[in-house]
């Protein structure tokens, strides 16, 4: 059996499609085409993927509708859209589909590769039950998101609802990039200008109560997000 990572991507434009199955396959990836929503779910039904790259306007069954499908069958698979659908309502509606990530056209290979990459760093290898994980340590810290308590410094630190729901997207992504568009649309299910300065000081909150421990850092990410670094 193959070592390979295997990539389900469903695109409806011929062109496109094969030059992005060309493009993975030659960096290393076993990348299979199917060019609408039907068939995109036949073949995932009758084979085993590591991550699935989905259009959204496609004919016959579009993405939105394919990846509620996927995530019926499998809660945990990554989904990322590839879409000309920019408008923040389409975001939207891609992240509450069930998408880990949203790429919009035109985009360049080597992001859609770094994306795919970055998905693959927080997924691989991490048993299923890390996406219900309530309970974080944090360097020397301890964090109940249940409770909402940072603890381990002279004194407990109560979280809010929304300082609580960032923190622990950035322990789930532990030394690793929080991409800024991830984290607006989860949490805030937009990702306005508005709301990305109001996250900026939550960030800022956040970083207030992880001084705990001098160790940790949350460090920005130009133009991508944000880096919970814990070693």
């Amino acid at each position: 059996m193959s070592d390979k990572v295997r990539i389900l991507l469903v695109e409806d434009d011929p062109n496109l499609g094969s030059i992005l199955q060309e493009y993975l396959n030659a960096k290393g990836y076993d990348c299979q085409l199917e060019r609408d929503g039907d068939k995109g779910f036949k073949a995932f039904l009758a084979g085993t993927f590591d991550i699935c790259a989905l259009d959204v306007m496609m004919p016959i069954k579009d993405g939105f509708t394919l990846a509620k499908e996927i995530r019926n069958t499998d809660k945990n698979i990554p989904i990322i859209f590839l879409s000309a659908r920019s408008l923040k309502e389409d975001k939207i509606e891609g992240f509450q589909s069930g998408a880990d990530d949203y790429l919009t056209k035109p985009f360049s290979m080597e992001e859609l590769l770094l994306r795919i990459k970055a998905i693959l760093r927080r997924t691989q290898g991490t048993p299923s039950v890390q996406t219900d994980k309530r309970n974080f340590e944090v360097g020397a810290l301890k964090f109940d998101y249940d409770r909402r308590i940072l603890s381990g410094g002279a004194d407990d630190q109560k979280l809010t609802s929304k300082e609580a729901d960032l923190l622990k997207l950035l322990c789930e992504n532990s030394n690793d990039v929080l991409e800024r568009s991830v984290a607006l649309n989860k949490i805030w299910k937009d990702d306005s200008y508005f709301n990305a300065r109001s996250m900026d000081v939550y960030i800022t909150k956040l970083r207030k109560y992880l001084k705990a421990d001098p160790k940790l850092e949350i460090v920005n990410m130009h133009g991508r997000g944000f880096k919970l670094l814990t070693a």
